[in-house]
């Protein structure tokens, strides 16, 4: 006789930020909330963190006051997600998100570096961002020294996809008069 299995709990936002509040969760645990699921975020690797440290010092100089950068800080994606993207673009805020965490129309831009990741960003993270209308995500692509751009999210998918290469210059739909390299981002 089979065996049936309950299916697994998915966790809210507000249900994960009550473990961190309990101590369940601290800030040691490498963890994000994705689609419900608590999962293990990936070692950062040099090349990674170089690439966020290279991102936010590009996007702080490019954008001044346009912005905020957000590096590797939460975002609540819908009721059942909060991530911790690299980097994210928010829009201005006189407290800087001190009163809740970013939503998703609240962000930008949304960067995320890939490396070990790539398979989760692009296959989990990317489709749960598109869900929940983040306007624009990239992924920056380590492995082959790429920024793969996701734009203009419609039932749940991006409908504007593309690959920048080395060589190429990128514009965020948001701040069209800022030209970022991919080598900006990549380091390569």
């Amino acid at each position: 006789m089979a065996m049936l299995l309950a299916p697994p709990h998915r966790f809210t936002a507000e249900e994960f930020e009550r473990m961190v509040e309990a101590g369940i969760l601290t800030e040691d645990d490498r963890v994000e909330l994705i689609d419900g699921q608590v999962v293990e975020k990936s070692p950062i690797g040099k090349r990674h963190a170089s690439a966020v440290n290279r991102g936010t010092r590009v996007m702080n100089r490019l954008l001044g006051d346009r912005a905020i950068v957000s590096v590797q800080g939460p975002v609540q994606i819908g009721d059942g997600s909060q991530v911790q993207p690299d980097l994210a673009l928010l829009r201005s805020r006189e407290d800087f998100y001190a009163g809740q965490y970013p939503q998703a129309g609240d962000v930008l831009l949304l960067l995320e570096v890939a490396e070990s990741s790539l398979l989760v960003d692009r296959n989990q993270k990317v489709p749960v961002y598109a869900r929940e209308m983040v306007s624009e995500v990239w992924l920056v692509n380590l492995l082959n020294d790429t920024v793969e751009v996701f734009r203009g999210p419609e039932h749940g998918a991006y409908v504007d996809q593309s690959v920048a290469q080395r060589g190429e210059v990128l514009s965020p739909r948001e701040f069209p008069d800022l030209e970022i390299r991919v080598e900006d981002l990549t380091g390569a």
